[in-house]
C-alpha cells in the first residue's frame, strides 16, 4: 500500500526532530576532518582497544546486574503485599539523583580506614577491600543506574492486565514460576529499554571510574580531550559509533516483541510473600541502607563535622547562602527539561510502536545514540553550532539552548520509556475510536494519552531525576551567574569543601525525593485508582 500524505508528513517531521541529536554526531565528524585525524593508527592501538574492551565488559555487567535488580524491585512494589509500598517507591529511585563522581566519592569515604563502614566493621575483625578497578566500578554503577530499569518497569506492570497471571496461578503454578514465564516476558520491552539506557549510561560515564581508577574509553578520552585533541574526537567517534549499533542490535532483537497493547482496569494480582514477607521487607531496608543511608551517612558525616566547626573556610566551612537559588534553579530547570523531552520525543516514540518505518527507526537511533556521547561533548557540539552561525549566536549562555542542551542528552530516555507506554495501549481502542467517528486528535487526547500517562511520568521522572544531576552542560551553557545544586556541588568538591558539597548533595536528594512523589509516584497511583 503506498504511503498516504499523512504518512509522508509524519516521516517528515521525525526525521526533522531526528536531527536535533544528530548535531553531536555531525560536530564529532567535523572535528575529525579539521584535526586530521589518523584513524588507522588510533583505532589499531592497544590504547585503544584495552580501554574499549574494559568499557564493553563493564557496560554489560552493569547491565545485567541492574535489570535484574531493577525487574525485582519493581515487582516487589507493583505485585506482591510488601508493607509500606509507598514509601519504597519513593525510595528506590532515588539513588538516580546522585551524581556520580559524588555517589562512588561517598562509597569511597565509607570504605575507607576511619570510614562509617570501617567503624563497624573493624570491631567485628573484618577487613574492608579498598574501593577501586572492574568490581568496585560495577557495584557502584550499578547501584546508581539501576533505577532506569525500575521505573521503566514499575510504569509498565502497573499497567499489565491480570488475567494471564490468574490463568497461570489456577493452573497450579507457584508465583516465582508465574514471574519467570509470565510476568518478564510481558514486560520484556520495558526491561530491555531499561537496560539499553543503562549499558549507554556506564559507556559514557566519567566521574565514577575516574575516581575508581578503572581505564575506560571515557576515561581516554577525557585525559586526551586537551593533551591530544584528535586522539580525542577519534574516540568520541568510536564510542558513538559503538552507542549506534548497539541501538540498531537491540532494535533488531525487541523488533518481534509485539507490545499486547493491553492496560489493566481494577486492582492488580497480589502476590503474598507468606512466611517471605519479614525477611524480604528486612532485605528491602538494608538495600536501601546500602545505596541511599550510606551514602547520604558518608555525606552527613562530612556535614555534621561542618557545622560543629567554626571554621569559614577550607573543607569543613558550611554555609547555606547559595542554596535557595540553586534549588529553585534546579527544580525549574528539571521540570523544563522533562516536560519539553518527552514533548520532543514522543513523536519518535510514537512511529517506531505504531508506524515501525525506517524513518522514525533512523531518527530513533540518533536519540537513543546521543546518550552515549560524553556530556562534555554534547556541550561542546552545540556551542560550536552557535557560535558558527550569526543568527543563533545570540543563543549562547541562554535558558533555551541550556534545555536543548538538556533534551539532546537526556532525549533517550526519554524515548525509551516512551516507547513502552505508547506500545502499552491498545491498537484496537484507537480503531474502535475511528469507527465512532472521533480525529486523529481527539483519539489521542481522549483515549491514547491517558492511557500513556504512567509511562510518560516515568519517563519524564528519568528526565527529571537525570536533569537534577548533570553538570558539562549547565557549566558550558548555563546563563551568567545560573547556579543549580549540582554546579554548587561540583564546585565545592573542587575547592575542597567536604562539608559544603555533603549539605548541598543531601538537599539535591531532599527535592529530588519530592518530585519524585509529587510528578511519578503520586500521578500514577492517581491514575491506578
Amino acid at each position: 500500500m503506498a504511503p498516504t500524505t499523512s504518512h509522508r508528513w509524519a516521516s517528515a517531521s521525525v526525521l526533522v526532530i531526528g536531527a536535533l541529536f544528530v548535531a553531536p554526531f555531525v560536530y564529532v565528524v567535523i572535528e575529525n576532518v579539521r584535526l586530521g585525524a589518523d584513524f588507522v593508527d588510533i583505532f589499531a592501538s592497544a590504547d585503544t582497544w584495552q580501554p574499549l574492551r574494559r568499557s564493553l565488559q563493564l557496560a554489560v555487567a552493569v547491565s545485567l546486574s541492574a535489570a535484574i535488580v531493577g525487574t525485582g524491585l519493581a515487582w516487589l512494589v507493583a505485585r506482591t503485599d510488601l508493607p509500606a509500598k509507598r514509601l519504597f517507591a519513593v525510595l528506590l529511585p532515588l539513588p538516580l539523583v546522585f551524581p556520580s563522581f559524588v555517589g562512588a566519592t561517598a562509597l569511597i569515604s565509607g570504605f575507607a580506614k576511619g570510614g562509617l563502614l570501617d567503624r563497624v566493621a573493624a570491631p567485628l575483625g573484618i577487613e574492608l577491600p579498598v574501593l577501586a578497578g572492574f568490581r568496585a566500578a560495577w557495584l557502584v554503577l550499578t547501584v546508581f543506574t539501576y533505577p532506569y530499569v525500575y521505573l521503566t518497569v514499575l510504569a509498565r506492570l502497573r499497567r499489565l492486565p491480570s488475567s494471564v497471571e490468574e490463568s497461570a496461578r489456577l493452573l497450579g503454578r507457584r508465583p516465582w514460576q508465574v514471574f519467570v514465564t509470565v510476568v518478564v516476558p510481558q514486560a520484556r520491552s520495558a526491561i530491555s529499554a531499561g537496560a539499553l539506557l543503562v549499558f549507554l549510561y556506564t559507556i559514557s560515564d566519567f566521574g565514577a571510574v575516574q575516581l575508581l581508577r578503572y581505564d575506560t574509553l571515557t576515561r581516554v578520552i577525557f585525559s586526551n580531550s586537551l593533551a591530544d585533541r584528535p586522539t580525542s574526537m577519534a574516540l568520541s567517534l568510536l564510542l558513538g559509533t559503538l552507542a549506534l549499533l548497539v541501538v540498531a542490535a537491540e532494535r533488531g532483537i525487541m523488533r518481534s516483541d509485539v507490545p499486547d497493547g493491553s492496560n489493566r482496569r481494577g486492582m492488580a494480582l497480589i502476590t503474598p510473600l507468606g512466611r517471605l514477607r519479614a525477611p524480604v521487607t528486612v532485605g528491602l531496608v538494608v538495600f536501601i541502607g546500602f545505596v541511599i543511608v550510606g551514602p547520604v551517612a558518608s555525606l552527613a558525616n562530612w556535614t555534621i563535622r561542618g557545622v560543629a566547626s567554626t571554621r569559614t573556610s577550607g573543607s569543613l566551612a558550611v554555609s547555606g547562602d547559595s542554596l535557595a537559588p540553586a534549588i529553585v534553579n534546579t527544580v525549574i530547570v528539571s521540570l523544563a527539561a522533562a516536560v519539553v523531552t518527552v514533548a520532543v520525543v514522543l513523536p519518535i516514540a510514537y512511529a517506531t510502536v505504531r508506524r515501525r518505518s525506517r524513518s522514525a527507526d533512523v531518527a530513533n537511533a540518533f536519540v537513543i545514540g546521543g546518550f552515549a556521547l560524553p556530556g562534555l561533548v554534547t556541550a561542546l557540539a552545540l556551542v560550536f553550532w552557535v557560535l558558527s552561525n550569526d543568527v543563533l549566536a545570540g543563543l549562547y549562555q541562554t535558558f533555551p539552548l541550556l534545555i536543548l542542551a538538556y533534551v539532546v542528552h537526556f532525549g533517550a530516555q526519554g524515548s525509551r520509556a516512551s516507547q513502552v507506554a505508547v506500545g502499552a495501549v491498545s491498537q484496537r481502542l484507537d480503531d474502535a475510536g475511528r469507527m465512532l467517528g472521533a480525529g486523529r486528535l481527539r483519539r489521542f487526547v481522549s483515549i491514547e494519552l491517558p492511557l500513556m500517562l504512567p509511562g510518560l511520568g516515568a519517563a519524564a521522572g528519568l528526565v527529571l531525576l537525570s536533569t537534577m544531576k548533570e553538570l558539562p552542560a549547565t557549566l558550558f551553557l548555563a546563563p551568567t551567574g545560573f547556579r543549580t545544586l549540582a554546579t554548587e556541588i561540583w564546585f565545592s568538591m573542587e575547592t575542597v569543601s567536604y562539608a559544603q558539597a555533603g549539605l548541598e548533595s543531601m538537599v539535591l536528594l531532599a527535592v529530588s525525593a519530592v518530585l519524585t512523589w509529587l510528578l511519578v509516584i503520586r500521578s500514577a497511583d492517581r491514575l491506578d485508582g
